[in-house]
C-alpha cells in the first residue's frame, strides 16, 4: 500500500539532493547547497529501504521507472521546461515496467 509513495519520496529526495549539486557546480550557486543536498540524499536512501522488496535489486530496479517519471515532472515544475512526446512516451513505457516488477506474480521462493 505504501509502495508508491515510498518510491515518490525516495525520488523526491534524490533529485532535489542531486539538483542542489548541480545547482552548486554547474549554476554556480553557493556551496552550502550542499547541506541540504546531502540530507536529502540520505532521505533518498532510507525510503528506498522502506520498500517492501525480497530483493534490494528488485526494489532498485522498480524505483528506476518511478525516477525518470519523477525526473521529467521536475524538469516541468522546477526548471520550468516542459516534456515532449518523446520524453511522456518513454515515461510512460518505464513505468509500466516499474509496475510490472512491483506487483507481477512471483513463485514461491
Amino acid at each position: 500500500m505504501w509502495t508508491i509513495p515510498t518510491y515518490l519520496l525516495a525520488a523526491v529526495a534524490e533529485i532535489g539532493g542531486c539538483f542542489a549539486f548541480w545547482a552548486w557546480l554547474r549554476l554556480g550557486n553557493s556551496p552550502l547547497w550542499l547541506l541540504p543536498g546531502m540530507m536529502s540524499l540520505a532521505l533518498f536512501a532510507w525510503a528506498l529501504t522502506r520498500i517492501e522488496a525480497d530483493f534490494a535489486g528488485r526494489a532498485f530496479a522498480a524505483y528506476g521507472g518511478i525516477y525518470i517519471f519523477s525526473s521529467l515532472v521536475w524538469m516541468w515544475a522546477v526548471e520550468g521546461s516542459a516534456p515532449d512526446r518523446w520524453d511522456v512516451l518513454g515515461a510512460l513505457i518505464c513505468v509500466v515496467g516499474a509496475l510490472v516488477i512491483v506487483y507481477g506474480p512471483r513463485a514461491a521462493q
